[in-house]
């Protein structure tokens, strides 16, 4: 039989020298800058309804960088610099594809700081990793091993705005196969008071990081609002205080969504969640912190992806489903309820919910049967052009 390895990106901290820092701060500018050349040369050609491909950006590179303007484009490796032409190649695919919007230039303060290096630019011997320009390895903080024999495919080097150096090595890893196929199935409504409310009855709390550490985060916003923009060193060490405390938040909410979906995962072969338009919901302003804190749409893409490594089942219910106010004993649709309504009695059976349960037991009947059934056999939304029931189908098994 033959075996497909999952490719996953181990992220290891590290502490660069100051010439390290130095050379990755210009690879960095000047990724920046030849990504915002590619684009606007080819934001021109389309105002002239022509077509620029990646070859032609590749040939406007090496012409740019024999000009005296931008001959310091020759300082860096020319790998990363290859490596985002690929990527604006890839924006411009996923928009002609309707699946993502007009690619946007890169801003020096906002955009994210990385430069991707390939095989050709960068040596792993040992252990120790040397990227290109570079005569000493960097100082990587191994905080778990890469799988047994694995060579990176692709290094990618970042640095977040709290100035914490990061490289990200893309590996073949082995030890992810399917796991035992099981009968297990579960419906899982999301929410704010609890996190999660499962079919089963369970419910995870809701750990609202964003709210443990609002004061510290208030203090240190304060701090650089008093910050004049013309002060630069100290309005800089206030935004990176400011930042650090926001990564603090991040850290630990995906830690919690990686340990709460490997579970799922592991425990259920076919797990039912709604199809949310979480962008549309948090232009609720009394909602948006919560709902962004509660990161709805990580947990669901944390939960598809390691449901594809592992070779179980998503299926995602339309939204419009209601599956708060129908009866999951007898099926009695009940008239409007309010979001204040945490428990309800079924007038035609006299069941008594609790709304978050009803709701998940609901979701994962509806997931059942658009998968054995197909998408037309539920309660459908009255306004024209409904979404169906979508399902994400396992990896196929090559003989």
């Amino acid at each position: 039989m033959k075996t497909s390895h999952v490719k996953r990106a181990f992220k290891y901290r590290f502490c660069p020298t100051d010439a390290q820092a130095a050379e990755l701060s210009r690879t960095f500018g000047c990724v920046r800058k030849v990504y915002n050349l590619a684009l606007a040369a080819r934001t021109e050609a389309w105002a002239r309804q022509e077509r620029v491909n990646y070859n032609a950006t590749s040939a406007m590179l090496t012409a740019w960088k024999k000009t005296g303007e931008l001959a310091y484009l020759n300082d860096v490796s020319s790998v990363p610099l290859q490596q985002a032409l690929r990527h604006l190649q890839t924006a411009f695919t996923n928009f002609f594809g309707k699946r993502a919007k007009y690619p946007r230039f890169k801003s020096r303060k906002k955009s994210r700081k990385s430069a991707e290096y390939t095989t050709s630019a960068f040596r792993f011997r040992d252990g120790k990793l040397t990227l290109a320009k570079m005569a000493e390895p960097l100082d990587i903080v191994w905080s778990r091993p890469l799988p047994e024999g694995a060579s990176p495919s692709t290094v990618t080097v970042s640095q977040d705005p709290a100035g914490r150096w990061f490289v990200s090595l893309l590996c073949e890893d082995p030890t992810v196969q399917p796991l035992p196929v099981t009968r297990a199935a579960v419906g899982i409504d999301v929410g704010l008071d609890h996190l999660l409310t499962l079919s089963t009855g369970e419910k995870i709390a809701n750990p609202r990081h964003e709210r443990r550490d609002r004061a510290r985060l208030a203090r240190a916003q304060r701090q650089l609002a008093r910050k004049t923009r013309g002060d630069g060193a100290n309005r800089a060490k206030a935004r990176r205080k400011a930042a650090r405390v926001y990564a603090r938040i991040t850290d630990r909410r995906r830690d919690h969504l990686h340990k709460l979906t490997t579970r799922l995962v592991r425990e259920n072969q076919t797990l039912v969640i709604e199809d949310l338009t979480v962008r549309n919901m948090v232009k609720n302003r009394s909602l948006a912190r919560a709902i962004s804190d509660a990161a709805w749409s990580e947990f669901r893409s944390m939960l598809e992806y390691k449901a594809q490594w592992y070779g179980r089942e998503v299926i995602a219910v339309d939204r419009w489903f209601p599956s708060s106010r129908l009866c999951s004993a007898c099926g009695t649709l009940r008239g409007g309820m309010p979001l204040n309504v945490r428990t309800w009695t079924c007038d035609s059976c006299g069941t008594a919910h609790d709304r978050d349960v009803n709701a998940a037991k609901n979701i994962l009947a509806v997931g059942l049967t658009a998968s054995v059934c197909g998408a037309g056999v539920r309660p459908q939304r009255s306004t024209p052009g409904g979404q169906s029931a979508m399902k994400q189908k396992p990896p196929r098994r090559e003989p």
